[in-house]
């Protein structure tokens, strides 16, 4: 008999030399680096050619990966109107599941499965998924589109698209750490779709609209859009006690709290609290963070869970003037560097993801005639 376990938990289905969470001690690894390690010292550039390529770049190959990057930004022209196309009021997650498929039908080596293609693959997803982001976000705002620009980094590039507007540069710094504190987290169920799928030697953009798709569930990527959303729907800081115990006591999750893995604290989220204190104060909301700051106390004290990273990138975000609905497509343009680099690594040793089930259904039974039925 096949031992069952609820949504695979504590099986372990395949090796990657990509990135380990070790939820029992607060540990999340890059390729051999502690996030504790990257986080401040390396810009996401560099974190894209460590998930790629094993190690981290010296400054030519650094230069030769940001001129890749660049270069692949611009969209072809039908995903351009596409987005045009669009409903306004679609939601940005399924803008970019839509959007990544489509590029998948404009590219004519899309089944092509050599590393040489798939590199090339990988690069133009990374490169412009900001930019679909952006784009989308300008034409539902009912202002013109911002062309890439060439001499901004990933980070800085995409709030500038976004905003029409050079960034300053401590914005710019906050969503670059962002990227790399999002940019792998081993096998998590996005990442884990995008490898099943490009294990039946499907194709890319295939395995990366599997992703998508998962990363947009509340239970993954959406849960920073609830967790700002639960904020706003408190309000005020003398609401927050009265709130989290009427939802514990009703059994009503708290978004950013706790996690799959980490049984100790997400080794993100002290990160992400520093940047969210430095914007707050500049901003002058520092009472998002103060209530943020209350409900982790509670839920410490209630339930021993501690914040996850979804809880303070909220705040982040909130606080750098990003629309809510662009909280997950962000995770999602960070994620896509830890995505591709699994769709290298399974092509490089594949094997049909093809796992057993427990049969539980009914047994012998006879078929009845239509008319006795």
């Amino acid at each position: 008999m096949p031992i069952v376990t609820k949504g695979l938990e504590g099986i372990a289905v395949a090796q990657t030399r990509i990135g380990d969470v070790r939820g029992d001690i607060g540990q999340l690894i890059y390729y051999g680096y502690d996030i504790n390690e990257l986080a401040g010292n390396v810009c996401f550039e560099e974190v894209i050619h460590l998930l790629w390529d094993g190690r981290l770049p010296n400054r030519k190959e650094l230069e030769q990966l940001e001129s890749e990057l660049i270069a692949a930004r611009p969209l072809p022209k039908a995903v351009v109107d596409l987005l045009h196309l669009i409903p306004r009021n679609a939601p940005p997650m399924h803008v970019l599941r839509t959007a990544v498929s489509m590029l998948g039908t404009l590219d004519p080596d899309a089944d092509l499965n050599t590393p040489q293609a798939n590199r090339r693959k990988a690069v133009k997803l990374v490169a412009q998924l900001p930019v679909i982001t952006a784009y989308f976000h300008r034409i539902r705002t009912n202002k013109p589109p911002v062309a890439p620009s060439p001499k901004l980094n990933s980070a800085a590039n995409f709030l500038y698209m976004l905003n029409g507007e050079p960034p300053s540069g401590e914005a710019a710094a906050t969503m670059d750490m962002a990227f790399v504190l999002h940019a792998e987290h081993a096998f998590n169920a996005s990442t884990f779709s995008a490898r099943v799928t490009i294990a039946t030697l499907s194709d890319m953009y295939s395995a990366i609209t599997s992703a998508i798709g998962t990363l947009k569930g509340p239970l993954h990527g959406g849960a920073n859009e609830g967790v700002i959303q639960m904020l706003l729907e408190i309000g005020d800081e003398s609401r927050v006690d009265d709130y989290v115990r009427s939802a514990l006591s009703n059994k009503k999750r708290i978004m950013g709290i706790g996690h799959r893995v980490y049984k100790t604290l997400d080794p993100r989220a002290p990160h992400l609290k520093r940047l969210a204190e430095k914007l707050s104060a500049k901003v002058g909301e520092p009472k998002w963070l103060r209530m943020s700051e209350r409900i982790a106390s509670i839920m410490k004290q209630e339930k021993n869970l501690n914040a996850n990273v979804d809880f303070y990138s909220a705040t982040v975000y909130y606080s750098l003037g990003i629309p809510t609905d662009l909280f997950t497509p962000i995770f999602a343009i960070a994620r896509m560097a830890g995505w591709t680099a699994h769709v290298l690594e399974q092509l490089a040793d594949n094997r049909l993801i093809r796992p057993l089930s427990e049969y539980t259904g009914p047994e012998g039974l006879k078929v009845i005639p239509i008319d006795q039925r």
